[in-house]
């Protein structure tokens, strides 16, 4: 009996393993791919049925597929009601219609500040607030007040020449205008220099190391570089010639400043003088203060679906800084990585082997395997979270940064995921939809392929049409 039991778990076992390696030669056969670390993991959330099992436990590099751990992490801890505030408040005393103080504006984390979407109309309460408050003059100054976060504005786990650039902007107490100008260069003949004409937003001091040519390239191959708070900005690489002006993309240096000399012209223009220009605090100066108008941004849940569907790094970073506040204030990423491995250990997702310096992907170091992926949908699938948070996800042919992904075949509209890219990576994780109303959570995750992200995926997509098509 003993024998037959055992023989019988022998060709169980190896029924298993052909099921989840039977489409592994599209990854195996691929001179682009054969030499990659890669790890899948596919199951079905109603059954708990492995579809298909590849080195699952392997870690791997995640990018921006960390952003449904740093989002997932949030909808838990926070809610999606959640609605970061940012408040105004002033120092010192009102005599008749003068403060004799200053105005602070006091960040707590809020990302969406002046964002493409959210616009500036948050201005004219804020200025009818100094008005109601009984505040015709400020002697003093608008003040941006940035420690509800520590000093740490560039995430120590990125690449030093990642800051800078627009994809990598440093995440304060105060985000606004989504941290990022966009440079307009003066593009010339090929061989020169493309002039700095200009900036949106106007920054007041910057000033510019532009080593940028013109050539006869038809793509923008220009990169900024700079560190958080400095006015200065290295410019480097290329840009096609004779094109007029030409817009790049870099980070603001200070966004919580210039919100704050924002704020000091609308007040003047709207009557209100201020006699002293803005400034800012990366440290509390533990002045008594009074509040006078607290700014809400949109919900959690809202902000959730923005990161996940358009990937923003800036959001993704700013929520993943906010977790670190349930530890201590002012916010850290030491502090942000422990709630994060707490939450989730105490839900059953296991993050042992994991290693996470960052919310958004950038930090090269971080390392994640398909099997905690998984696990961390199968709980999301089953959460209160749970129409939130799938409906976050981009939806592969139709929506997001999934919108080419599987685009004209029959799992188009099916999957709803998050993909990650970078040099010789593409991950993907999220869920599957079957025809039979069954839904699989899945994870495919290809690292060190000797090939661009943008070649993965069209392996990737095969692979999982290949899956479906088994057994659906």
């Amino acid at each position: 009996m003993r024998k037959t039991l055992i023989i019988w778990v022998l060709i169980a076992c190896q029924v298993f393993t052909v099921t989840g390696q039977e489409n592994m030669d599209i990854f195996l056969k691929n001179p682009m791919t054969k030499y990659a670390n890669i790890g899948i993991l596919i199951k079905n959330v109603q059954t708990g049925l492995v579809i298909a099992d590849y080195r699952s436990h392997n870690v791997i590099p995640p990018a921006s597929v960390i952003k449904i751990l740093t989002t997932a992490t949030a909808l838990e801890l926070l809610g999606s009601d959640y609605r970061y505030p940012t408040y105004l408040e002033y120092s010192g005393y009102i005599e008749g219609v003068t403060l004799h103080g200053d105005l602070y504006i006091i960040g707590q984390g809020d990302p969406t500040l002046g964002s493409q979407k959210d616009g500036i109309g948050f201005f004219r309460q804020w200025t009818e607030a100094v008005r109601k408050a009984g505040i015709e003059k400020i002697d003093g100054r608008v003040i941006a007040d940035l420690s509800y976060f520590d000093g740490d504005a560039f995430n120590p786990g990125w690449l030093l020449e990642d800051a800078g650039n627009y994809y990598a902007p440093g995440i304060f107490a105060i985000s606004y205008m989504d941290n990022t100008m966009n440079i307009v260069l003066e593009s010339g003949q090929p061989g020169t220099i493309a002039r700095v004409a200009y900036t949106v937003p106007d920054v007041p001091g910057m000033t510019w190391e532009n080593h940028i040519r013109c050539t006869h390239t038809e793509e923008d191959g220009a990169f900024v570089y700079g560190l958080p708070y400095s006015t200065q900005r290295y410019l480097t690489g290329s840009v096609p010639s004779k094109r007029g002006t030409f817009g790049i993309k870099g980070d603001l240096p200070n966004p919580g400043l210039l919100l704050a000399q924002h704020l000091t012209e609308r007040l003047r223009n709207a009557g209100i003088s201020v006699k002293r220009e803005a400034s800012y605090h990366s440290e509390s100066d533990l002045l008594p203060r009074t509040r006078i108008h607290t700014h809400l941004s949109e919900p959690l849940g809202d902000i959730v679906a923005r990161t996940n569907q358009h990937s923003i790094n800036l959001f993704a970073e700013s929520i993943y800084r906010q977790l670190g506040s349930r530890i201590a204030i002012p916010c850290s990423v030491h502090n942000a990585e422990m709630v994060v491995r707490n939450c989730w250990r105490n839900r059953g997702v296991d993050l042992t082997s994991a290693t996470i310096k960052d919310g958004c992907g950038l930090a090269p170091q971080d390392a994640i395997s398909a099997a905690s992926l998984v696990q961390l949908l199968e709980y999301m699938w089953h959460s209160p979270n749970k129409d939130i948070f799938f409906a976050s996800l981009p939806v592969s042919g139709k929506s997001g940064t999934l919108r080419s992904f599987l685009a004209g075949t029959e799992l188009a509209g099916y999957v709803h995921a998050k993909s990650g890219t970078i040099g010789g990576t593409k991950n993907f994780a999220g869920y599957i939809d079957l025809p039979n109303g069954q839904q699989w959570a899945f994870a495919v995750m290809v690292n060190g392929a000797s090939c661009k992200g943008k070649n993965i995926q069209p392996i990737i997509a095969q692979y999982l049409l290949d899956v479906y098509r088994r057994n659906k």
